[in-house]
């Protein structure tokens, strides 16, 4: 089962990023995993089963057609938020180690269970599938700071497992805005306030792609833009969506 990923020492590190190890639990080391966890730590990983039919928010009441008030309150660009788990531990500390220390493979098995998701959902509701994938760009000088742009690694892997076009040069930060971590709600909607550019023409149906839905700032920013420049339907495709 899921242990503490803080503890994990430096040597296991190593060993769960290296290829060699690839078949090994992320979490607890089992040698029994797939796409990175043992069934047992899948197990333990928080699903995002009740939730607004528009922005994934978790909803305590067991309904999958229920809307959030926020949603009801001002209504979101977007036509809908797919996300299949909260973000909730352990789900924040294996991205946290795939975002901010540029361990990939804490984040393989959830972006694999992403596109198992998502598969499923195309499966069932196939004329909502989008032509285009597009992750949320970065600015590229957080981009030189990490080194990398997790909504790309994502983007491009659903891209092949739904053989669904993706583009990273769609869309550009215009300029660089403070992390969005560290503001409020309504500071997080000035802060991106024409921050997003969009470079080419757009197809009719576009989905977002990136690692966290928190309050949505970012994509209602970036669904204004591409709505802006003609998309007509724009879903949000997530790894994980905060509790609140």
């Amino acid at each position: 089962m899921i242990k503490g990923l803080e503890l994990l020492s430096t040597l296991i590190g190593r060993k769960v990023n290296s290829e060699r190890r690839a078949g090994h639990c992320v979490a607890c080391l089992d040698h029994r995993a797939i796409n990175g966890l043992c069934d047992g730590c899948r197990a333990d990983l928080p699903v995002n089963r009740w939730h607004c039919q528009r922005c994934a928010l978790p909803l305590a009441i067991p309904s999958a057609t229920l809307t959030c008030g926020e949603c009801i309150r001002t209504p979101p660009t977007f036509t809908r938020t797919l996300a299949p788990w909260r973000y909730q531990y352990p789900v924040d500390a294996m991205i946290g180690r795939y975002k901010y220390r540029g361990q990939r493979k804490f984040a393989r098995p959830l972006v694999a269970g992403l596109a198992d998701y998502l598969e499923n959902h195309l499966r069932t509701c196939p004329e909502s599938a989008p032509e285009l994938i597009i992750p949320a760009p970065m600015h590229r000088r957080r981009r030189r700071k990490r080194g990398f742009n997790q909504a790309d690694d994502i983007a491009e892997v659903l891209s092949r497992r739904l053989a669904i076009p993706w583009c990273a040069r769609t869309v550009r930060r215009s300029r660089h805005a403070r992390p969005q971590r560290e503001l409020g709600r309504e500071q997080r909607l000035v802060n991106l306030q024409g921050v997003f550019t969009v470079t080419r023409p757009l197809p009719r149906r576009i989905a977002i792609v990136d690692d966290v839905i928190t309050t949505g700032a970012t994509v209602r920013s970036l669904t204004n833009a591409l709505r802006d420049a003609g998309a007509e339907n724009v879903q949000v495709w997530a790894l994980a969506r905060t509790p609140g």
